[in-house]
């Protein structure tokens, strides 16, 4: 999977379609990642002794990973990840659109 967590990423499909955000997680066996502020839903839950207050608490459910993109750290745009193997021997991931290394 190309996306890792804590990368920055645009919502390209769904409800909330140009919105940008966090990666919290990322399930790459299941290919979803779970975004800051994206695809909010609301859940009841019963009060569990003192722990938690019961009532209707939005939570951020997971995305498939075919409805994000990366967005890149130097063209600060939506790009495709490709991959380059550095001088040391190490695979890192590069935006296809300037050609420079997302870390």
């Amino acid at each position: 999977m190309k996306i890792r967590k804590n990368d920055t990423v645009l919502v390209v499909a769904g409800k909330d379609r140009g919105k940008k955000g966090r990666v919290r997680q990322a399930f790459p066996k299941r290919d979803k990642v779970v975004v800051e502020g994206i695809n909010m839903a609301k859940r009841h839950s019963r009060a569990r002794r003192q722990a938690r207050q019961a009532g209707i608490i939005e939570l951020e459910m997971p995305l498939h990973v075919s409805n994000v993109m990366l967005v890149c750290s130097k063209c600060n745009k939506p790009a495709r990840v490709g991959f380059r193997l550095l001088a040391d021997a190490r695979k890192a991931r590069v935006c296809r659109s300037c050609h420079e290394v997302i870390e």
